[in-house]
């Protein structure tokens, strides 16, 4: 049985490597054709569009950017629809919302076809070692297949109920990611701009029970102020908008969410949106620099 693998982007292309070097019988494709060169170094047979790899394949991984690229992989819409998904499994690994997610089970499933939803949390670094955390939701019979695909991608899976439950899921554990990186990262900014040794903060933090796998990635970063993306600051700040979207459709408070989303837009609006999350500390250094100088003393309370 032929798997298929589309989109091979920063998480993407780690994720099909690792499948392919364990033997899974692969197909890929990616709007990129470049990036597909190390999949057919590593067995991976190389698809010419997207109907090619349902051609081939029975199940199909999805691990797209939005909800327009998903759609137009799929032919949805168009009569190309039911002849690519009609008898297959497609599996949305991606981010979306999850009104969009449960509205394409429901077409798929009209069309014929099987769908699951397993997005994961992890990182681009997570991803090459093969120790991401995949969120699953679809009928048992479904994931039963899907499960054991998943294995040389993901150190560990957990069912999350019927569609969307999955992304609902991965939406609540972002959020924590998404304040906890700003966090740290306004954390290392005081202690930079109060003239500590970052190191020193940095070697504090991670001796205490703040340290977190999280922050032993992230902190090197921002000491060596390395920007070179594993999670990029343009893709959180979508993920901070379907969390906020899902929040306010729930009636659900997100203050600590709303500023990182504040934050994270003025991040990308300076041209940082190609550089990892933690390039959210050129949004904070830029609030910073534009206050005004304070005044001598501490000041703050009533004369």
């Amino acid at each position: 049985m032929r798997v298929g693998f589309v989109g091979l982007g920063v998480m993407g292309r780690p994720m099909a490597l690792n499948l392919a070097r364990a033997g899974t019988p692969l197909v890929v494709w990616n709007r990129t054709p470049e990036r597909c060169a190390p999949l057919r170094d590593a067995g991976a047979e190389v698809a010419a569009s997207p109907a090619e790899v349902f051609d081939r394949a029975d199940t199909v991984l999805l691990m797209l950017a939005d909800e327009a690229a998903v759609d137009a992989v799929l032919g949805r819409g168009t009569p190309a629809f039911e002849a690519r998904v009609a008898g297959r499994t497609v599996v949305h690994m991606g981010t979306t919302s999850a009104e969009y997610s449960a509205a394409l089970q429901k077409d798929v499933r009209a069309a014929g076809g099987a769908y699951a939803e397993a997005p994961v949390s992890g990182s681009r670094v997570p991803a090459e070692q093969g120790r991401l955390v995949a969120m699953l939701a679809g009928d048992d019979s479904v994931l039963a297949d899907v499960r054991p695909l998943l294995v040389p991608v993901c150190r560990e899976s957990f069912d999350c109920g019927p569609v969307p439950g999955a992304l609902l899921m991965k939406l609540a554990v972002n959020l924590f990611l998404i304040t906890q990186v700003t966090g740290l990262t306004e954390a290392f900014h005081f202690a930079d701009r109060h003239g500590l040794d970052r190191a020193r903060f940095l070697d504090v933090l991670d001796a205490g029970p703040m340290a977190s796998s999280v922050s032993r990635m992230k902190a090197p970063k921002l000491l060596a102020r390395d920007f070179a993306v594993q999670a990029a600051a343009a893709d959180v700040l979508k993920n901070n908008r379907l969390i906020a979207e899902a929040a306010r459709a729930a009636g659900v408070a997100s203050p600590l969410l709303d500023v990182c989303h504040a934050l994270f837009e003025e991040t990308v609006a300076g041209g940082h949106g190609g550089e990892d999350m933690v390039a959210v500390l050129r949004a904070l250094e830029a609030r910073t620099d534009a206050a005004p100088t304070p005044a001598a003393g501490l000041g703050g309370g009533p004369a």
